[in-house]
């Protein structure tokens, strides 16, 4: 019979703890961000090791009110999502915005579906770009950091496709000074905000937007999942 407390949830990252446990990041429905020690995972028993790897949808339960919890049971939910290649290194990318934007113990329900949703997204060989779009859109939210992208800063005057505008990392739209090499076409914010198609040069305009607002929230340190795509002849994400 399966444990009642089983709660939906991925691993981020695991490392080994000891001899035969692992330490693992969670997500989770129910309490967001957890980090639990899976005792005797390595041992054998159970076959807890193969479960507790990314892009594999679990049913987990811990217990402990400190800032490590530990993993009492773990079901798997479903098939592993085949994440390879550039795809693969998408779904590290998501998983170490997650780590690194994300507090603990912070429940973030429409966060942690738009997560399932991209990374089976990806799974399924759907363009990558609006797949990424969509959920660091939806982790800003999740930050309170996500402007509305339809209407300029005072609140009170529409974004027009044609316009060209500048969007500081705390604040919505305003128009932009012509030379501005930062500027955003208005129809790129409002594609953004109906999560429509990025044709170029739309897509590129979005990806260099959001990179530039979730560098003010990620601060200085670079991450290593940008630095995995340097060795790979593919785009970044």
């Amino acid at each position: 019979m399966s444990d009642p407390g089983l709660q939906p949830a991925f691993v981020l990252h695991r490392r080994r703890y000891g001899d035969s446990s692992l330490l693992v990041d969670l997500f989770s429905q129910s309490q967001g961000r957890v980090v639990a020690i899976a005792k005797g995972a390595l041992s054998g028993r159970g076959g807890r090791a193969a479960l507790l790897q990314p892009f594999v949808p679990i049913l987990a339960a811990w217990r402990g009110r400190g800032e490590v919890s530990t993993l009492t049971s773990v079901e798997q939910a479903g098939g592993a999502l085949g994440l390879a290649g550039k795809t693969l290194y998408c779904g590290f990318y998501l998983n170490e915005l997650l780590l690194r934007l994300c507090q603990r113990q912070d429940a973030q329900l429409e966060l942690f579906a738009q997560y399932g949703h991209a990374l089976a997204s990806l799974a399924a060989g759907e363009d990558i770009d609006p797949v990424l779009r969509r959920f660091e859109l939806t982790l800003l939210q999740a930050l309170g950091s996500a402007a509305d992208l339809t209407v300029t800063a005072d609140g009170q005057t529409p974004v027009e496709p044609g316009g060209r505008y500048r969007v500081s990392a705390d604040g919505g739209p305003a128009l932009a000074d012509g030379d501005d090499r930062q500027a955003i076409s208005g129809e790129t914010l409002l594609r953004l905000a109906r999560h429509d198609t990025l044709p170029e040069p739309y897509r590129r305009e979005a990806r260099d937007l959001l990179r530039r607002v979730l560098a003010h929230h990620l601060g200085n340190r670079p991450l290593k999942s940008r630095e995995l795509f340097q060795t790979m002849p593919l785009d970044k994400p």
